[in-house]
């Protein structure tokens, strides 16, 4: 393998295989791709190319048709079957001017195929349409990714939304169950928020909405989940935690937000949150279940006062 890093410097960078037994060709190749901006990588037969492949996941191959081991005609089906994850652009050269033969090439997987000989500027010619179709699909990979992002994160605060808290909670309560560890969710509503927003706009409603939901990503490991429900509902999930270390951590949030002191126009303003805790047992719930439980706990502190914690199933931590 070998760069031309001053003419990488600029631009995207590509990753080229070059499948080709022919010892003089691969030389004509390694000429015919000198300083330009990717990175070739050269095989000697089909194997190697595999090999190769699986570790550097390169954005083109051109193969030969006849090797000695694989053809390029196995190599196109074996990317095409073995490595789907992302999309790699194939290009065949080949001796073979029969079209039902170089139909089949493409049936296989290939995108382009070149007859030999050929001109090198119209290998480079053909590599370079290859590289214009794997930027588009880079483009398109990086949109729909973010677009899942989006999908899956509230637009105000930034936390993961309803849908990702569920997608995360299915897959932890599974892990849970398996590996027989605890699971807690605590469910948190800010106080009286509609008489904040009432009296103080709904500009500052947000403003409190952003700061609890920061108080919630510090105190969220990489291995727990928090977000926002809706409204003024959110979520912290406890990954390997039981009730008394959920209640520590909970506890700090709470005192994090209590403490805080929220200034709109000439008016200093303390808000609180009630929270509600369900952690599980032996006989682990699904999560929906646990949101339930939580939710209910959460109900029982609002009731009995506010700016409190209660644990399902009616352990209550007041705050005086």
């Amino acid at each position: 393998m070998f760069c031309d890093n001053e003419n990488n410097s600029v631009g995207e960078i590509f990753k080229l295989l070059i499948a080709e037994d022919s010892r003089v060709y691969r030389r004509l190749l390694e000429g015919t791709f000198a300083k330009q901006r990717y990175c070739p990588l050269f095989a000697e037969n089909g194997r190697e190319a595999i090999q190769l492949f699986a570790h550097h996941q390169p954005d083109l191959v051109i193969t030969d048709w006849i090797m000695p081991d694989l053809t390029g005609l196995e190599l196109c089906r074996r990317m095409r079957t073995e490595f789907q994850s992302s999309y790699v652009y194939i290009i065949i050269l080949t001796s073979n001017t029969d079209k039902r033969e170089i139909s089949a090439g493409l049936a296989a997987g290939a995108d382009d195929y070149l007859t030999k000989p050929f001109a090198p500027e119209e290998l480079r010619a053909r590599v370079e349409v290859g590289f214009r179709v794997i930027s588009f699909h880079r483009q398109i990979e990086a949109k729909t990714r973010l677009l899942e992002q989006l999908a899956l994160t509230d637009a105000l605060t930034g936390l993961p939304n309803r849908r990702a808290i569920e997608t995360w909670g299915i897959k932890e309560t599974a892990g849970a169950v398996r590996h027989s560890f605890p699971l807690s969710v605590a469910m948190a509503d800010l106080d009286h928020f509609k008489r904040l927003n009432d009296n103080f706009g709904h500009e500052s409603g947000d403003t409190v909405l952003k700061a609890f939901a920061q108080i919630l990503k510090d105190n969220c490991r990489s291995s727990d989940m928090c977000g926002r429900i809706g409204g003024e509902e959110f979520l912290l999930a406890l990954s390997h935690v039981e009730l008394k270390g959920a209640l520590v951590a909970v506890e700090h949030i709470r005192e994090s937000l209590a403490n805080r002191i929220f200034t709109f126009g000439n008016h200093d303003v303390v808000t609180t949150a009630s929270f509600g805790i369900a952690t599980s047992g032996e006989g682990l719930p699904g999560f929906s279940q646990l949101i339930a439980h939580a939710d209910k706990a959460l109900y029982s502190a609002k009731q009995s006062g506010r700016n409190r914690i209660v644990a399902a199933p009616g352990i209550d931590r007041p705050v005086s």
